[in-house]
């Protein structure tokens, strides 16, 4: 009986981290989709792929994980580029990727 319920706690356990990792994955996903369209570049791949994890402390002072994404955009089609975002606790914390250009004037 103690058994079943260690292995229940367990499944519990590993269900929690693999649902935080794929709800993390698709803020990521909507973030880096996001970036991409709003600097105007191609977004490579449709995804983002896990790059890192690690343990870290939050703003409430409790630990929790870090997580890193990775994704790839293209200028013109024929670049890659890789982009890299940071989410700690669901929100976004640093972020490496396309940016809008500011407003460029061409002189001819």
């Amino acid at each position: 009986m103690g058994s079943l319920l260690v292995v229940m706690i367990v499944a519990g356990l590993a269900f929690f981290y693999w649902s935080a990792g794929r709800a993390a994955a698709e803020r990521a996903e909507a973030l880096g989709r996001d970036a991409c369209q709003a600097a105007g570049v191609q977004w490579l791949d449709q995804s983002v792929h896990a790059a890192g994890l690690r343990l870290q402390r939050g703003e409430s002072g409790w630990l929790g994980f870090e997580r890193t994404f990775r994704f790839e955009y293209s200028y013109d089609g024929s670049d890659r580029h890789v982009g890299r975002l940071v989410l700690r606790e669901g929100r976004l914390v640093a972020f490496v990727g396309p940016t809008r250009a500011a407003n460029v004037v061409q002189l001819h």
